[in-house]
């Protein structure tokens, strides 16, 4: 019997990625609502999925020719809704689906973040997570009165206070504080319940939480560490990680490169999931399978300075500035050094107008395309190949239909070779993930 891997779904940004989009209904002009966010959930929970991950970012790109205009008129990362807002919807509309929004460090102080994410646990009986992330933009920096985001290192040094007070403010109701004893009159023990009184050279807090204890204890930390120091972050904090390293060669050192800097904290590697970034093309045969996949190589030659925008935007690079027809030779960045990285690695010797071709064509790490059972049958032979512990789905266009393609076409595929679960082993998500 095969060995079954973890799937979550990566969500990127709010409605507005469905407007122009097929296949919507009106979902896809009436971005505002939460409908078509809401039967993904649902969707995904039926096909048992670990969790959805709620990404984010706080600003409106400018790194194309020095001007909003490509961002505002392709609908590039914009609008974007509060995700903490949103993962509240999510989470009534499901019962067993974890629900991991992203909260950045330079824009939620500490004890808000573990407010929120505590108080999201306890509404869903169980099932939040938290997508730590740095931020990584100068113009998100500025909307909240900083002159830019520190460096990138440095970023990573107020990350681990951060996470260090976060993780104690959860911990400062013991296991038990909640009496509920209506005969003593006693609802909670004070005995049991702490200050933290964290003093930090970036932040601080004195705690208690007042929202009380998280039904998980703690709440489920994800982290997308790309860098070496983002890497042993990760490794110091996670329990799941969103990977992007391209090709099964590189996933796999990734893979083993984290686990070992585990160990070598003394964590257990196996109490942290790391879940590979794929975008599968599916269709119903083969050869439909590859039209697509020459469809969304095709759509990308066609929106060169859209993707160069969407590229930069992540990257803090505005790619205007380079010839396309040059090859793209090399970049740094104080932006998100893992999306940079990765980009590079495809683009090789190719020019720039090759390379993001190469880049939004393929399939996120690794290209995945065929029917159902072939896809599922891919998906195996790669994850075999690297050693767990499964994948984190993101398409680049969400409709129901591409919603579909998924939860009712390779999902049951996988179950039938036993690479996924048919159902639920626990309530908590962390417990979920933790199942094997």
């Amino acid at each position: 019997m095969a060995s079954p891997f973890h799937m979550a779904w990566f969500l990127q940004g709010s409605s507005a990625q469905a407007w122009g989009e097929p296949w919507t209904g009106n979902i896809g002009s009436e971005w505002m609502s939460a409908d078509l966010f809401m039967d993904l959930a649902r969707s995904i929970e039926r096909a048992c999925f670990d969790y959805l991950l709620i990404e984010d970012s706080i600003f409106i790109g400018e790194n194309w020719q020095n001007s909003r205009d490509i961002f505002l008129r392709n609908g590039i990362c914009v609008p974007r809704q509060e995700p903490s807002v949103v993962a509240t919807l999510l989470a009534a509309a499901t019962k067993r689906l974890g629900i991991v929004p992203t909260l950045s460090t330079f824009a939620y102080h500490p004890y808000l973040t573990a407010r929120i994410i505590g108080s999201l646990d306890q509404i869903s009986g169980g099932r939040a997570g938290w997508n730590l992330v740095t931020g990584f933009n100068d113009l998100a920096a500025q909307n909240f009165g900083l002159e830019g985001m520190a460096d990138h290192d440095e970023r990573y040094a107020m990350a681990e206070e951060y996470a260090t007070i976060v993780k104690q403010l959860w911990q400062s109701w013991e296991p038990g504080a909640i009496i509920d004893d209506h005969a003593s009159g006693v609802l909670v023990d004070p005995a049991k319940v702490h200050t933290i009184d964290y003093s930090g050279k970036y932040y601080a807090s004195r705690g208690p939480l007042n929202t009380g204890p998280c039904p998980q204890g703690r709440p489920v930390i994800a982290q997308a560490g790309g860098s070496a120091t983002g890497r042993a972050f990760a490794a110091a904090h996670a329990d799941t990680i969103v990977a992007a390293p391209s090709g099964v060669e590189n996933m796999k050192r990734y893979r083993e490169e984290v686990r070992a800097q585990m160990a070598a904290m003394g964590r257990d590697p196996d109490s942290c999931k790391l879940l590979f970034l794929l975008s599968p093309i599916i269709a119903e045969t083969e050869d439909q399978a590859r039209w697509f996949a020459e469809q969304r190589k095709m759509q990308t030659a066609e929106s060169i300075p859209a993707r160069l925008a969407r590229l930069g935007w992540a990257t803090n690079i505005d790619f205007s500035q380079f010839d396309l027809d040059a090859p793209v030779g090399e970049l740094t960045t104080n932006g998100t050094q893992s999306t940079l990285q990765a980009f590079l690695v495809r683009a090789g010797k190719r020019t720039l107008r090759e390379a993001i071709v190469a880049h939004y064509g393929s399939g996120y790490c690794v290209d995945v395309v065929g029917t159902p059972d072939s896809a599922a049958a891919q998906m195996g032979e790669i994850m075999k190949e690297i050693g767990g512990d499964g994948f984190l789905i993101v398409l680049p266009d969400v409709s129901r239909r591409s919603i579909a393609t998924i939860t009712d076409g390779l999902v049951p595929a996988l179950q039938r070779r036993g690479l996924m679960r048919r159902a639920y082993e626990h309530q908590h998500l962390r417990d979920n993930l933790l199942a094997f």
